[in-house]
């Protein structure tokens, strides 16, 4: 009952809100939605033009491109499933030889798998396709574009680790805080979007999933 209390039936209730709300937004901007129209826009002033592909990544260092590619492409493979389990473990591991506490220590595998089980439910349920005529140098997933799994497990997984923090009194957390909690995973939301993978909305609410399940996760494992 503990369990079901705590995180099932909010669970339900994160997917239910989701799904509405993914849904409402899939019937009102249809496949190309007009949010998308600032996606080609910040594209362009990149100078990359839908259909490119790869073949269009600048290699020439004093290309303004090159800069935003270059920060872009390791903050999007940062954020992949692979990478965000093997990140989850280690954080784990470390929680645990750091605190000896176990329930600080199953933490952030908690919230991910909180995360992880909203966004796939969620997902499917809306079922909206990927942005159109967008430049977009990697294939997406075959999942839903709604909402942003990618997002939503950055500001999870890391909002739970700058909760850790601050449970523990670490000298610097008001610092690292704010950059784990909004810093990092901004920046992942803002790559994911500008290498066209996601709509704009499918971020926000990939962040605001992510903001919840750390909330839920520091409430009932971090701060009782």
């Amino acid at each position: 009952m503990p369990l079901l209390r705590a995180l099932v039936l909010p669970g339900l209730g994160a997917i239910a809100l989701l799904a509405t709300a993914g849904r409402a937004i899939r019937l009102l901007g249809g496949h190309d939605p007009r949010e998308d129209q600032a996606v080609r826009a910040l594209q362009d002033a990149f100078g990359h033009r839908p259909g490119e592909g790869e073949a269009a990544v600048p290699t020439d260092p004093a290309d303004p491109r090159e800069r935003i590619d270059r920060v872009t492409e390791p903050l999007s493979w940062y954020s992949g499933v692979p990478q965000t389990i093997a990140n989850g473990a280690i954080w784990c591991g470390i929680t645990w030889l750091l605190t000896r506490d176990r329930r600080a220590a199953v933490a952030p595998a908690v919230v991910l798998a909180l995360e992880t089980a909203c966004f796939v439910a969620s997902a499917g349920l809306v079922g909206r396709t990927r942005p159109e005529g967008v430049w977009r140098p990697e294939q997406p997933h075959a999942t839903s574009s709604f909402p942003s799994g990618h997002t939503a497990a950055a500001f999870a997984l890391h909002g739970t680790l700058a909760d850790l923090l601050d449970s523990r009194g670490t000298r610097g957390a008001r610092l690292l805080g704010p950059l784990l909690r909004y810093g990092i995973p901004g920046a992942i939301a803002f790559s994911r979007v500008y290498r066209g993978q996601h709509h704009i909305s499918d971020t926000v609410a990939g962040a605001m999933l992510g903001r919840w399940s750390a909330a839920v996760v520091r409430r009932e494992m971090i701060s009782s």
